[in-house]
């Protein structure tokens, strides 16, 4: 699996970012959709990535978008959206494989911490047990949300990375 930045307005990357929207308005009342469609996704401040195998055919998608800086001017806190896998692919760990790739990309930016919002309905439930499965933990709503029951808001504080090597114990 090939995980790498990628357009958002790509015709296969496109399709699959319609199909997200589509179950998410088919899940959830109109105020409660907060998933961004292709345009949206090439703003200043995202990172969109994708999964795709060997062969160029598209897994699933993610993207890190910067939410605030630090108090000291750095980037403090990143917020993940329009995590999708393919409907072929699922089950094969390509979720997984981009959230830790878009961890990563937070980690090196040097963010204190990644948060999310997902669905309240079952149909969220897979997406909510990866989160978890990672470290993330229910939190109130960030940014700019305002509390919903259609809504399950979710962070990860990140350790910062460490650039030295760890202390050897002594004899």
């Amino acid at each position: 699996m090939i995980i790498a930045t990628d357009s958002p307005v790509r015709a296969d990357v496109r399709a699959l970012l319609d199909e997200h929207l589509a179950d998410m308005h088919a899940t959830s009342p109109p105020k409660s959709v907060h998933a961004l469609d292709a345009a949206a996704l090439l703003a200043p401040g995202v990172t969109f990535l994708t999964a795709r195998a060997p062969d160029g055919l598209l897994l699933g998608c993610g993207a890190l978008s910067e939410l605030a800086p630090s108090a000291a001017g750095a980037p403090g806190h990143g917020e993940l959206k329009s995590m999708r896998t393919a409907r072929t692919a699922r089950g094969r760990g390509v979720a997984t494989a981009v959230l830790a790739r878009l961890l990563g990309l937070a980690r090196e930016r040097g963010y204190a911490r990644v948060s999310l919002e997902t669905g309240s309905q079952d149909f969220f439930a897979p997406a909510r047990r990866l989160y978890a499965r990672h470290g993330f933990v229910e939190c109130g709503p960030f940014g700019s949300y305002v509390p919903d029951p259609h809504s399950v808001f979710m962070t990860l504080e990140l350790a910062p990375v460490s650039t030295s090597s760890p202390a050897r114990a002594g004899r």
